[in-house]
């Protein structure tokens, strides 16, 4: 069967944005969780991008090519480069709708990377992510890169730039595992946006500049303890923490459990820990899950070593492919 009418598939991971103290800046890439999006070319399509389908555990995403960050930012691909073969779009959702672990940068990622080894066309990072971006953007209501960065790159992400989107791939503290738990919950990313207060009193932004300094400064230093005692956020997460119910206990479960950070991902409501090696990450996601059930929520966790690969086309057996 031709490959370009049986379509490529690529896994794109989900991704914890912000990271405490880098609100819209840092982001690192989970193992294990993802969106699989498959595009082929389609015969005599009525639109240049059209969505073949969706499955997994969201299914009600929207179909219409215009609003669905996948068909989005192949449209952006393919109006930029002038692609004459109408594309189709099928996406597997494994992550969560409105969880805050990067659901709507995941698809459109897969998106251009499985679109990228279809049509040969052999882009960069820089091209792929800005294409992912006019996708992610449809859903979040701008091109925010902390998310879509980590997605495609994997392990641990700074956007540095805007216009053009500059992304550093930062040095990984050797010696961390992640906990990521999801309560049963969504918010809306643009609500979440929505809440927060416009402007940030002088002092706190010169001493949250200090801590995002210290985390870089830890990581490039491989010293854990600058990193631990400069993951703290002290602008985003204390205004979004009263959507979570439960929040205060979940984190005083994982501190009390040897997490040394506790942060909501991106918007929420999904949290995340950080662990040393030594460290038993299962022990910090068992406590907090505790922790929501107390408050009346079920939910759900991933744990994994900090450093995970950013998206990557499947073989037929949904393995990682040759050279991806």
């Amino acid at each position: 069967m031709d490959p370009r009418t049986a379509g490529v598939t690529a896994f794109a991971p989900a991704t914890v944005a912000n990271v405490a103290v880098g609100f819209d800046v840092l982001g690192f890439a989970l193992d294990g969780v993802g969106d699989r999006v498959t595009v082929r070319v389609v015969e005599r399509a009525a639109q240049p991008v059209v969505v073949d389908g969706i499955d997994g555990v969201v299914a009600d995403l929207p179909t219409d090519p215009r609003r669905n960050t996948a068909s989005v930012a192949l449209r952006a691909m393919v109006d930029d480069l002038g692609i004459d073969r109408p594309l189709g779009v099928q996406v597997h959702k494994g992550i969560p709708l409105g969880s805050g672990m990067g659901g709507s940068a995941a698809s459109a990622v897969g998106a251009v990377v499985a679109a990228d080894r279809l049509l040969g066309l052999g882009l960069g990072r820089p091209r792929l992510l800005g294409y992912a971006l006019a996708g992610e953007a449809s859903a979040s209501g701008a091109p925010h890169a902390d998310n879509a960065a980590p997605c495609l790159h994997g392990g641990l992400t700074a956007v540095v730039g805007h216009d053009p989107t500059r992304i550093v791939d930062l040095p990984v503290p050797s010696g961390i595992a992640y906990v990521v738990v999801h309560p049963r919950l969504r918010i809306e990313t643009r609500a979440a946006r929505a809440l927060l207060a416009p402007n940030v009193p002088l002092g706190t932004f010169i001493e949250q500049s200090m801590r995002i300094a210290g985390f870089v400064a830890g990581c490039y230093r491989d010293d854990l303890g600058l990193v631990e005692s400069s993951m703290v956020d002290l602008v985003a997460g204390p205004q979004r923490a009263r959507l979570i119910p439960g929040f205060d206990d979940a984190r005083e479960a994982a501190i009390s459990a040897g997490a040394f950070a506790f942060a909501i991902s991106g918007s929420g409501p999904s949290v995340f820990a950080w662990v040393r090696a030594q460290g038993a990450p299962g022990a910090v996601a068992d406590e907090v899950r505790a922790a929501f059930r107390r408050w009346g929520l079920t939910a759900e966790s991933w744990t994994g070593a900090l450093g995970s690969p950013g998206a990557r086309v499947l073989d037929g057996r949904g393995g990682p492919a040759c050279g991806s």
